[in-house]
């Protein structure tokens, strides 16, 4: 048998090299694709946690007025605790059937969202004049 020579033994470096190099720019496009995924993860999950909250935060705002509806010298101090978190009723500042705000927080985790509701009377009917998110009391 005979051997056979390649003409060129640099061809096989070269072959070695591209594949080389066409391996880690493969991986170097897989790690970013798994990185991206787990950043894109995260950013659901504290969305996620941030409607939670806010739900929570909403929860409190109603318990809030159902009590101030049973009794105008309802001044709020409460926490209510859920499965993922809790919410607590702040304050709710006026005194009396008129002019009252009620105050609450609704936590998940590390996420804290805040509402504040303005109500012009209590009796005969609740009339809530806003509600809405705060970023602080």
């Amino acid at each position: 048998m005979e051997v056979q020579h390649f003409a060129n033994p640099k061809s096989g470096f070269v072959a070695l090299v591209t594949v080389l190099v066409a391996g880690a720019v493969g991986l170097a496009v897989a790690v970013s694709l798994i990185l991206s995924g787990l950043g894109s993860s995260r950013s659901s999950l504290v969305l996620s946690q941030s409607t939670v909250a806010r739900m929570y935060a909403d929860s409190c705002a109603e318990e809030a007025l159902e009590k101030l509806r049973e009794g105008v010298y309802y001044t709020g101090g409460e926490t209510l605790t859920f499965s993922e978190g809790n919410c607590q009723i702040q304050t709710v500042s006026g005194t009396g059937n008129s002019n009252r705000t009620v105050q609450t927080t609704g936590t998940v985790g590390t996420i804290i969202r805040k509402v504040e509701v303005v109500v012009s009377t209590v009796h005969p009917t609740i009339s809530v004049t806003s509600w809405q998110e705060v970023e602080s009391f």
